[in-house]
Order: C-alpha cells, then sequence, then structure tokens
C-alpha cells in the first residue's frame, strides 16, 4: 500500500536529529564543520599502503582514525574499513540525536522500540581492504588460511547489517546499490520507511576506495584526475577541470518522524522535504543535463517548492569539463532566472569525492550551514567559467531555509534532494 491510500502515512515528515561524520577534513561533526566552513583543502599523496606505485596519486585520506576505540574487537575482526567507517559515524550521529542504542538485542526496556528503528546504507565499492588480504591469502596459502567472515566483509550491504546488529535495530534495513548518487537516493529510501510507519532510521554511506584493488578498479574511470599537485588535481568548473578526487569516509544521519522526535525532546535539525531521481546512462555527460534537470523539477515538486525558494545549491562538481557543463546546464533549466541568483558550493573538492559517501556529506554540510547561516567555500577555485554564483575563497554568510543537494554517478545515476530548516529546532 502506498501512502496516497493512507492519510495517516502521509502526514509523517522526515526530519533529521542527528549527524555523524567521518571525513578526511575532520572526525566528528565539529571538526567536519570547522574545516568545510573555512575551506580548507586537504588533499594530497595516497599513502595507503599498496597503492604507492598506481596511476593514482592525489586522494582525500581519512587520517587518525583507530577504529579499535570506537568499535568493540568483536566487530572488528568481521569488517572491513568502509564499515569501520560507517559504525564510528552512526555511533557519532545516534550520539547526536541522543537516540538510545538498544545494544542487548532490544531487550533493555528502553523507550524506543527496536523495531521502530531501521538502517540504511548505500555502498559503492564494498569492502575491497579486506576482500584483497583474504583472496591474497587463498592465492598464497590455501582455502584453510581465508578467514570465515571474507563472505560477508566485503559486500555492499556489510554496514546495514553491522550497524542494525550493534546497535539492535529491528527495523526495516536495507542498501541502496544505485551509483555515487545513491547516497541521496538511501536519504530517500529512509523517509519512504518513515512515512509508511517506521519512527526513525540510521542513514547515510561511508567508502573506502582506497586499497589497490579497489584503486585498480577506478584506474577505469576516464573521469579519474592523474593530476600529481594536490592543488591542480580537482578543480570543478573551471577551465583547468580534469577530473575528480577519489576520497575515503562519509557521513551517518539520524532520520526521524518529527512527531515522534519531538515527543522525545530532539532537537529537530532539518526536514527531508523532497527527492528525485533519474538515470540517463554511464559517462553520457551531455545526457545528464536533462536527467538532472528532470530529478530537480522532481524533487521540487516532491517538497512543495518553488524554484526561487532555494537559497544555497550543494553541486555535484565532477570536474570533467562536458559534466560540469551539463551540470550548470541542468541548474539553470530547473531553476530559471533564479538560477543566476543563488550561491552555489563544492566543499568536497577540498576533500575528495568519497562515492556514495560524498552526496551525504554534501547533506550534512547543508544542515550546518542553514543552522550557522553561512555557505561554505569550494576550496582552490578561483577561475569559474559557468554561469554560476559559486562562492569561492572564503564562506558567503547568507540566511538559508532551503538547500538543493545534486548528485550524479559515474554510471548515469542523478538524484536531487531538498532539505528544509525548520524554525522551531532545539528543543534542548
Amino acid at each position: 500500500m502506498s501512502s496516497a491510500h493512507n492519510p495517516a502515512w502521509s502526514e509523517r515528515r522526515s526530519v533529521v536529529t542527528g549527524i555523524g561524520v567521518v571525513a578526511p577534513n575532520g572526525i566528528g561533526t565539529d571538526a567536519f564543520w570547522k574545516a568545510t566552513k573555512e575551506g580548507i583543502s586537504v588533499l594530497d599523496k595516497v599513502t595507503r599502503e599498496g597503492c604507492e606505485q598506481l596511476p593514482l596519486k592525489i586522494a582525500g585520506e581519512v587520517r587518525g582514525f583507530d577504529p579499535a576505540t570506537v568499535i568493540e574487537e568483536r566487530f572488528l575482526v568481521q569488517t572491513d574499513r568502509f564499515t569501520h567507517f560507517a559504525m564510528a559515524a552512526a555511533g557519532l550521529a545516534l550520539d547526536d540525536a541522543r537516540l538510545p542504542e538498544l545494544r542487548d538485542g532490544g531487550q533493555g526496556g528502553g523507550a524506543v522500540s527496536p523495531f521502530a528503528i531501521g538502517v540504511v546504507t548505500a555502498a559503492g565499492s564494498g569492502g575491497g581492504e579486506f576482500g584483497q588480504r583474504e583472496l591474497q591469502r587463498l592465492w598464497g596459502q590455501g582455502s584453510r588460511y581465508v578467514g570465515p567472515y571474507q563472505s560477508i566483509a566485503w559486500f555492499y550491504a556489510a554496514s546495514t547489517g553491522q550497524i542494525s546488529i550493534r546497535g539492535g535495530f529491528k527495523g526495516p534495513c536495507g542498501v541502496v546499490a544505485s551509483d555515487e548518487a545513491g547516497g541521496l537516493d538511501a536519504l530517500a529510501h529512509a523517509a519512504r520507511n518513515i512515512r509508511r510507519g517506521t519512527d526513525a532510521v540510521v542513514v547515510g554511506a561511508c567508502e573506502a576506495p582506497l586499497a589497490p584493488y579497489s584503486v585498480v578498479c577506478q584506474l577505469g574511470y576516464d573521469d579519474l584526475s592523474r593530476s600529481s599537485d594536490p592543488d591542480r588535481a580537482y578543480l570543478p568548473f573551471t577551465s583547468s577541470a580534469c577530473g575528480f578526487v577519489p576520497a575515503e569516509g562519509g557521513a551517518m544521519l539520524v532520520v526521524e518522524e518529527e512527531s515522534a522526535a519531538r515527543a522525545r525532546g530532539a532537537r529537530v535539525r532539518a526536514r527531508v522535504a523532497g527527492h528525485a531521481a533519474t538515470f540517463t546512462g554511464a559517462a553520457e555527460w551531455q545526457r545528464s543535463r536533462e536527467g538532472l534537470s528532470n530529478a530537480i523539477r522532481g524533487a521540487l515538486a516532491d517538497a512543495e517548492c518553488a524554484p526561487q525558494e532555494i537559497d544555497v545549491i550543494f553541486a555535484d562538481a565532477l570536474g570533467m569539463p562536458l559534466a560540469d557543463r551539463a551540470e550548470a546546464l541542468a541548474i539553470g533549466d530547473a531553476l530559471g532566472a533564479h538560477a543566476r541568483s543563488v550561491p552555489v558550493t563544492a566543499p568536497k573538492t577540498g576533500t575528495g569525492r568519497a562515492y556514495c559517501g560524498a552526496p551525504v556529506l554534501d547533506a550534512a554540510a547543508a544542515v550546518l550551514s542553514m543552522e550557522h547561516g553561512v555557505v561554505p567555500p569550494t576550496p582552490g577555485v578561483l577561475d569559474v567559467c559557468h554561469d554560476l554564483d559559486l562562492v569561492t575563497v572564503c564562506a558567503r554568510p547568507k540566511e538559508l531555509r532551503t538547500a538543493l543537494v545534486l548528485s550524479r554517478g559515474l554510471m548515469g545515476s542523478n538524484s536531487a534532494l531538498v532539505l528544509r530548516r525548520e524554525e522551531s529546532g532545539s528543543l534542548w
């Protein structure tokens, strides 16, 4: 049954109550926001073991992250780095939302039913580092040396499973595998679950694509930057654009049904107001203009939002001339004359694109931007060659009520998400 057949479902609104970040420019929301607002770039030479001699030279690495300090040993031995990031970010988001984790499997008598909480993650690469290690053992030592967790640690759904097991969450769980734009699609999936009766969803995406096997797979992307200069490797919307730089990390959010969140005294940070997705084919960047503009229009319609209400756009910013031009034109097609005056930003130029994690980081930054009344800059970008009001050099103060987050995947997915600021946000 769809929400159209049940009026009570259509009245259930989804709001963000918690944010957890593990990103190249900071672990934790405060560190991430400080670096994002200041436009700090952390792109640097790849140092992950086994990657030093590969053609990929620049990336956004998560440094100073020790999973053993935040994740129990029994989970560490059966999970890959991408799940370590996701579990850590989920824990931070749950703490931020003050939503209790049901570590005893839901038998602790807490106020929140474990069946009312779900988990949704998006993943583009899975557990490449764990999988490569076990396959090397198989090849070099034999099958008896392959650990039993090889069967699950590499899997795209591993983060969803481990977060739900660790937290005792027994509501609707799933994984979205729809290209990089899956990060936004996961948020929409969570909102649909809430509309259908779930009270809360831990949702987001974290990636760890900087293991040797994973990097070799990415080398097939023509859009991957081969530059060895951190200052020139990722410059979307400029005449120097030469591709994108990959990154580790991502973000997890707690999304709740609004009335349930307010009833327990939660801080309502933003509302997930609208979403739409389209598909235009792998590397068909000229065609992505039409697909992305239709996604934007669909998200605006879903949010019941007029184009002139958009106060800031977090761009996909692929960093390839054809793709950047298509995105700029798509924004103009969807927003009309307003497109020339709305500020656009792409903070990911300072961290790299964390695949499915990238748009969730943008969504987190959008919520923080609305809360602080400031548009963060696009690090490193100066000579903008498209008809966009791209925020560069330093942050721009501006009252923000509605944000538009855009994402496209290398395989052809397009996604747009509308977030609204809630005026009566804080109850703490």
